[in-house]
């Protein structure tokens, strides 16, 4: 529901602010294209589209766009992890092996040879546990993207899914190949950004009995009214989503075809649920799933969470591993620590975050009750500095 800025304690004046940074980003080209969301106490009081779609057709941004989310799925995979939780179905320190037994005593990397790839490795300390995945601190890599050039190689050899794809393949043909490789660390030692929500999207299939996509639809989406948010998008939503574009001689063209194909959501076997970075959703939809979180698990009368498993999951699950002081890591989102609030800048103390491979972000302030969500579509150098800028021009314009 939309309201005015006033009528929620915010400032019209500074909540302009953020509509002149947009045009400015535009202008400048920073970016092709932004979607920009704000709420406060549970309504709508910003929602603007602005630039383009799609800069080699022309088509203008509209505020209904859909966007590839890639790791803002992560925080929806993790809850659905929590509402089976909830059910009784397993422990947060239950071994993942339990439930997938591939992940059987589990080995860490000891020794790499670049020139083949061939290693060596040590049995882990211990099991990988279902509290290791939500964390991130499991061991497990990222393929493509990991900070690691061995493991890079290694599940390029393997023939690991990373992100999304067009071919023909399941999550959990994916994850039992991943099972079987070596781990950065043993686990719980580190954090280590990685492929565990995928294997928390096969372990849903496991835990629930239902494929991944049907049992997100028929538990979290349809319940929230979240339409518009799927892994592959039906053919009357097609014309909506935007296009994955970079900056290339000072102009915006539509991104290549790399180790993957940017049009994964409309094209290709459509048969690969990847709980990390799989889904594509609006700024709306996106903002409704973080008012759930800021009503304590609830939205419209409808209970996803309880208040005390919303408590559990913004919990310190990481210690100092991820943040440092001024932040860390729960069981779905970056939170922000006292420290945090007061070096500026990320909201108050709770603030919980995260963002996406192609350009996107979102913020929700539970002590101001505010949400923020920035949409984008971007790979590559631009210069693009509205992430930081959204944060701080929405914080700036409460006024009560």
């Amino acid at each position: 529901m939309a309201a005015s800025p006033e009528s929620v304690g915010m400032s019209v004046e500074r909540v302009e602010r953020i509509d002149a940074m947009c045009k400015e980003s535009i202008k400048d080209g920073d970016v092709p294209g932004i979607v920009a969301l704000v709420t406060r106490n549970g309504k709508i009081v910003f929602h603007k589209a602005y630039g383009k779609a799609d800069s080699e057709s022309g088509r203008s941004m509209k505020k209904d766009d859909i966007f590839r989310i890639a790791s803002q799925s992560k925080a929806i995979t993790s809850t659905a992890v929590m509402m089976l939780w909830e059910e009784g179905k397993f422990r947060l320190d239950d071994p993942v092996s339990k439930y997938i037994p591939e992940f059987k005593a589990p080995r860490v990397l000891n020794t790499f040879t670049y020139a083949d790839t061939s290693h060596t490795t040590l049995p882990a300390n211990k099991e990988i546990t279902i509290r290791h995945l939500l964390s991130h601190t499991s061991g497990i890599g990222y393929g493509v993207i990991d900070g690691d050039e061995q493991f890079q190689m290694i599940y390029h050899k393997a023939g690991i899914t990373d992100l999304f794809t067009t071919e023909n393949i399941t999550i959990a043909e994916s994850v039992k190949k991943l099972a079987k490789l070596p781990l950065h660390h043993h686990p719980g030692e580190e954090f280590t950004y990685s492929e565990g929500l995928d294997v928390l999207g096969y372990f849903i299939e496991v835990v629930s009995g239902m494929p991944f996509d049907k049992f997100l639809r028929s538990h979290l989406f349809d319940p929230l009214g979240m339409d518009d948010t799927w892994f592959y998008l039906p053919g009357s939503k097609a014309d909506r989503l935007v296009t994955v574009q970079q900056k290339e001689n000072g102009k915006w063209v539509r991104y290549p075809v790399t180790f993957y194909d940017t049009d994964y959501p409309i094209k290709g076997a459509k048969s690969f649920f990847s709980g990390g970075a799989g889904l594509s959703s609006t700024a709306k939809d996106y903002a409704t799933f973080l008012q759930m979180y800021l009503n304590g698990g609830e939205l419209n009368g409808i209970r996803i969470l309880s208040r005390t498993t919303v408590q559990t999951i913004m919990g310190n699950q990481t210690g100092r591993l991820f943040g440092g002081d001024n932040s860390y890591y729960g069981l779905a989102f970056s939170v922000v620590t006292s420290k945090g609030q007061d070096a500026g800048g990320t909201g108050s103390e709770g603030t919980f975050s995260w963002g996406g491979y192609f350009n996107t972000q979102y913020f929700a302030d539970p002590e101001e009750q505010t949400i923020g969500v920035l949409m984008k579509q971007t790979r590559g150098p631009s210069g693009d500095q509205t992430g930081w800028k959204f944060k701080q021009l929405v914080n700036q314009a409460i006024d009560n």
